[in-house]
């Protein structure tokens, strides 16, 4: 069996490194593994709009900003298909009545989302549907692989659900079920915000985005939370729940310690030193402003380079899109065929309702 990836991002603002820790950098390197198929990225606007449908400007100036930054960090065109989610033949209403309003309510990920959003009971329709949307999404390109973090874990069993349910209704074969691929390491699941919470968010400013300069880093940096009560050097210092701590987990290797911190050999040692006492978070949070520069770098030269003709930008994300579109269309097809709803193309039909009508 072929193995094919989707994966995507919501084009609500520019990716920040906890984007890029969970799940960009991990596609740079499935890109690069030569292990598969097709790999597929989306822009996933139709999904944003769900619940910015009265600021579709928001999304529009978006998408250009989730190009730059895959491109920037890593992703490779010639290796990788971009694709506009709206741009794509939709699957979701022939899925809409394999799945019971109780069915979505109960799916997590969508009620932690109506919390989060307040939502109440003025839920929008689209909104309330994304796990259909998606599913649709998956399901067109016939991908067996998606990268998933855990909190998308109950949306990608819904799309398996609907696999099932599809193929036993029409006695057919033609979706595929996708598997969920996590991060093996677990400080890449989740990264939490420069100020502690448990999530970076546009409108908390706790984030780093990949197109940062310098100096926005390290005034990020130098502001991040800690222990609150490591108030002195000599003080012992909390790690668990140390943000600056958090993320070197996720950034920093062995080599890095040799580079900018040759007093440690590892992460082990420094947070050893942290817990007795003796250590400042000046000097931690200056590691850390290393390690990140060193992974910003190149990012940032890459988008500087990209930013220099956006037309062509343009030109790769329609490129990637009619090749993606030519997918979904064949999937499209043997959909409403194995629905019996093919009718110009279902050549018995048409035989047999000649033969019917014959005077």
């Amino acid at each position: 069996m072929s193995k094919i990836i989707l994966t995507g991002d919501r084009p609500t603002g520019k990716l920040h490194i906890g984007h890029y820790i969970g799940s960009l950098k991990r596609r740079v390197a499935l890109q690069n593994s030569g292990e598969f198929d097709a790999i597929n990225i989306m822009i996933a606007d139709a999904q944003a709009l769900t619940d910015n449908f009265d600021n579709p400007e928001k999304i529009r100036q978006n998408i250009i900003e989730v190009a730059l930054d895959y491109l920037s960090a890593g992703i490779d065109p010639s290796k990788t298909t971009i694709l506009i989610q709206s741009m794509i033949p939709e699957l979701t209403f022939y899925y809409m009545n394999l799945v019971t309003v109780s069915r979505l309510q109960r799916n997590p990920t969508v009620k932690a989302e109506i919390q989060m959003r307040n939502f109440e009971t003025s839920i929008p329709v689209g909104f309330f549907c994304y796990p259909i949307s998606q599913a649709a999404d998956i399901t067109a390109f016939k991908a067996n692989v998606v990268p998933v973090g855990e909190d998308q874990l109950p949306m990608l069993e819904q799309t398996r659900e609907i696999v099932r349910k599809f193929n036993d209704t029409y006695h057919c074969n033609v979706l595929v079920e996708p598997e969920a691929q996590l991060a093996a390491e677990s400080a890449a699941r989740r990264l939490p915000g420069t100020d502690g919470s448990a999530k970076m968010s546009k409108s908390l400013g706790n984030c780093i985005y990949l197109s940062d300069t310098p100096a926005d880093v390290k005034t990020k940096v130098m502001s991040m939370y800690t222990d609150p009560d490591h108030i002195k050097i000599t003080d012992p210092g909390k790690v668990e729940g140390n943000t600056v701590f958090t993320y070197l987990d996720a950034f920093s290797k062995p080599e890095h310690f040799a580079e900018y911190l040759p007093d440690y050999a590892n992460l082990d040692e420094l947070k050893d030193h942290y817990r007795r006492g003796g250590l400042g978070d000046v000097k931690v949070k200056k590691f850390l402003l290393a390690v990140l520069e060193e992974e910003l770098s190149p990012i940032r030269a890459r988008r500087a380079e990209y930013q220099k003709d956006i037309a062509g930008v343009y030109e790769i994300l329609k490129a990637g899109t009619e090749k993606a579109r030519e997918v979904a269309a064949q999937t499209l097809d043997e959909v409403r065929s194995a629905m019996k709803i093919n009718y110009f193309t279902d050549a018995a039909l048409i035989a047999e309702q000649a033969e019917k009508y014959k005077a």
